[in-house]
């Protein structure tokens, strides 16, 4: 439950950010950065400490090469769903949604990487002890 909500948060954090609807903190931000600046910079910056503990934790956990392996896993399966024509490439909507969930799949394993590593070797991490 713990690796879902961390991947559901990421997704969330994300898609907030920006998406396809206009419903996102970027579309927002650019018709309203003048009559609410300080909303605007309050918003920005919460999302931001939202990255930074993300990012932080997920460099950390499976660095920058891990990252990538995580995301060629993705992308290979989005390939397979495509060879297979379960999938569609055309529409530019889907496309962007696929991204913010594969980044926040990246994201998402990142965070919980000492959850999934203890369910595979069955240890502790030493900031696990106290659990």
């Amino acid at each position: 439950m713990g690796l879902l909500l961390r991947w559901i948060f990421a997704f969330l954090l994300l898609a907030l950010t920006f998406n396809p609807t206009e419903w996102n903190y970027v579309r927002w931000s650019m018709d309203n950065y003048i009559e609410e600046m300080p909303l605007t910079v309050l918003l920005g910056l919460l999302l931001a400490i939202g990255y930074i503990i993300y990012l932080r934790a997920t460099i950390r956990s499976i660095g920058g090469f891990g990252m990538f392996l995580v995301l060629s896993v993705v992308a290979a399966l989005v390939w397979v769903l495509y060879d297979w024509g379960l999938l569609r490439l055309d529409n530019q909507d889907l496309n962007t949604w696929i991204g913010i969930l594969a980044l926040s799949i990246v994201l998402g394993i990142g965070l919980g990487w000492s959850i999934v590593r203890r369910l595979l070797s069955g240890q502790y991490d030493m900031d696990d002890v106290d659990n």
